[in-house]
């Protein structure tokens, strides 16, 4: 399976980013990706009031990221933000294109180093997988990829690849935390990892608010970890091979799912009453 990773940066206006996710994903389709993967806040990018820039799942902007998926013949996950119900938007991925549609809304809220995501974005519950050419593919959204409960739920499920779209917020050591990170969920899953992050803004910009705007660094790992391809800090497609008939043998050699379960189902054997 062909995959890409669409490392842009978004700016404040939802048309000049639609630009991109048609330009990128036109590039992805012809280099023969299946399914390309934005960043989080691929509509607007954060440091800006999003209740003005938010729209239904059937909106506009959702709606002409469905056409250039349709018109490439292939699936994206893109960044939104749709209205909340409230006061607040829900931070959401829509997945589109070649028989897949589905959401996934944020569960893990940015509330560290300054920022408080949870003030204008409601979490969302429920874990998603889709499948995409037949691959279970789970669905991540930034500050998840430090919570690894969600990501063995999505192994669980049925995933044999998890995608983190993110806005990850620059600063000492986060790129390398970034990356670190990413091969160790694939580690915890034993499944390939699709990061795509948005692009380093610049120093002016990433100083400029607590608000995390991007430090680049996409990438894709094995699930051993390896790193199998990996972006800059600039604007970048990312696109790479993965063999995902080569899982099975993986979790025979690194059974941590099938201990996890082992484990889980002798302690609830041994629990008294």
């Amino acid at each position: 399976m062909r995959i890409a990773c669409a490392q842009i940066l978004s700016g404040t206006d939802p048309a000049a980013n639609l630009a991109l996710v048609a330009d990128y994903t036109r590039r992805a389709a012809d280099a023969g990706a299946r399914l390309v993967v934005f960043p989080e806040a691929t509509m607007c990018r954060f440091g800006v009031p999003l209740a003005p820039i938010a729209e239904p799942i059937d909106g506009r902007w959702a709606d002409a990221v469905r056409g250039i998926a349709c018109d490439a013949g292939v699936t994206v996950f893109a960044g939104m933000f749709t209205p909340a119900g409230d006061s607040r938007v829900t931070n959401t991925l829509l997945a589109t294109g070649a028989g897949v549609e589905s959401r996934y809304d944020k569960i893990h809220l940015y509330d560290a180093f300054g920022f408080a995501e949870s003030a204008t974005v409601a979490p969302g519950r429920t874990p998603v997988v889709v499948t995409v050419d037949g691959v279970g593919v789970g669905m991540t959204l930034c500050y998840d990829i430090r919570f690894p409960g969600l990501y063995t739920e999505l192994a669980d499920r049925g995933a044999s690849l998890i995608t983190v779209s993110a806005s990850w917020g620059a600063g000492p050591g986060k790129l390398d935390q970034w990356t670190l990170l990413a091969r160790a969920r694939a580690l915890d899953t034993t499944c390939f990892i699709a990061a795509a992050g948005q692009a380093y803004p610049g120093e002016d910009l990433a100083r400029a608010s607590s608000a995390p705007t991007g430090v680049g660094g996409s990438l894709v790992t094995s699930p051993l970890g390896k790193v199998i391809e990996s972006a800059g800090p600039d604007p970048q497609l990312v696109v790479c091979d993965i063999d995902v008939d080569t899982i099975p043998a993986i979790r025979d050699t690194l059974p941590v799912l099938r201990n996890r379960s082992e484990f889980a189902q002798r302690n609830r054997a041994e629990s008294p009453g």
